[in-house]
């Protein structure tokens, strides 16, 4: 059974991350990817708030992170994920506290999971890594793409194109 999780609902409730961290949304992709590997799992990460030219869906292994456009919630984003579903929605787990997300997904038959209780599963699957979050970045495809540095040379008027 896949996920449908809500990133910022969840971040604060892992032990040693925190929303205001420029990496959150970073490490807490990293512990799903253990989890992933571990259990089998594919999981679909909804994050608010990405800058402006910077929304996009990007996939890491099995897990896939969706940056919402500022503007949007990331809770709609996951709305609008359920009913595209339709009647295979009852085959998703969605992880939120958020009491509107879980009426959402009751709705549509699909399984709900505290972001509190979810977070104790993860620490029994990532192990010693949800201890030290913020420990160097080893992974090959956590870093950013040539488009990537592009986008945010161009972001900041590096690329010479002021």
């Amino acid at each position: 059974m896949p996920y449908l999780i809500d990133g910022h609902n969840l971040i604060p409730k892992i032990p040693g991350l925190n929303l205001q961290a420029i990496d959150d949304e970073v490490q807490l992709i990293k512990l799903l990817k253990v989890f992933c590997r571990q259990r089998r799992k594919r999981v679909d990460v909804y994050f608010d708030n990405a800058p402006a030219g910077q929304s996009r869906t990007r996939k890491f292994g099995s897990v896939t992170a969706h940056f919402v456009r500022r503007g949007r919630t990331a809770d709609a984003a996951i709305y609008a994920c359920l009913r595209s579903l339709g009647r295979s929605a009852r085959n998703w787990t969605v992880i939120s506290s958020d009491r509107e997300v879980q009426t959402a997904a009751r709705a549509v038959h699909a399984q709900v999971i505290s972001s509190g209780v979810f977070a104790q599963e993860l620490a029994q699957y990532a192990g010693g890594e949800i201890s030290t979050p913020s420990g160097p970045e080893t992974d090959a495809d956590l870093a950013l793409s040539q488009e990537e540095v592009n986008d945010w040379l161009r972001l900041f008027g590096a690329d010479g194109t002021e």
